[in-house]
């Protein structure tokens, strides 16, 4: 059993402080979630967070992404007071292991978006937030990432061109481009978008 300290423990910490707490996370779920209850429980957390997290050098940023993405999971309207924050740094990430959760949470944020139900991130994701989060997935979709975040950008960007039309004919032409070099994963979806696309 892992003896975690109280979430009350947490409730000053710094950038400094919250920095050595991170190394403490691994890709344990456990870990994960703990942490991500920690900063939902403290929002003054998540400035400090993303603070760690967008210091894009330093491989301790990964682990701030993992944390932000499972808070973001469990609590996606926390984002909301940080979203400027957010769509401006997202395409500065490029550690592999922090690039995969921040394409999630852009998926996450355009699935809710554009999901038909009521919920806060309709009324607070303005256009410039989805212009940096279509800049970020277009980056992503070109630059030689792996399949997870290649495959919720595409899924970001078909719901996205839903909306702005000129999306569709400029990701089918990578799809159509890439198809042949990518995974079988790869393949799998990008037939599925290419097939949403062309209906």
């Amino acid at each position: 059993m892992i003896n975690f300290k109280p979430l009350n423990v947490f409730y000053l910490l710094t950038t400094s402080k919250l920095y050595q707490e991170l190394q403490y996370v691994n890709h344990s779920r456990e870990k994960r979630i703990y942490y991500s209850s920690l900063v939902i429980d403290n929002p003054k957390l998540i400035d400090p967070l993303l603070e760690i997290l967008f210091t894009v050098d330093d491989k301790l940023s990964c682990k701030a992404a993992w944390v932000f993405e499972f808070m973001c999971s469990k609590q996606l309207e926390a984002i909301i007071p940080h979203l400027d924050k957010f769509t401006e740094n997202v395409s500065t990430v490029h550690y592999d292991s922090a690039v995969r959760p921040m394409a999630k949470v852009c998926e996450y944020l355009i699935t809710t978006y554009y999901s038909g139900k009521d919920h806060l991130i309709k009324d607070q994701l303005s256009e410039r937030h989805k212009e940096k989060i279509i800049e970020a997935c277009f980056d992503w979709m070109i630059n030689d990432e792996k399949i997870a975040p290649k495959a919720y950008s595409m899924n970001c960007l078909y719901l996205l061109g839903t909306e702005y039309p000129w999306i569709h004919p400029e990701l089918a032409v990578i799809l159509e481009r890439d198809y042949e070099m990518q995974s079988s994963g790869f393949k799998a979806r990008a037939k599925h978008i290419l097939k949403r696309i062309k209906s």
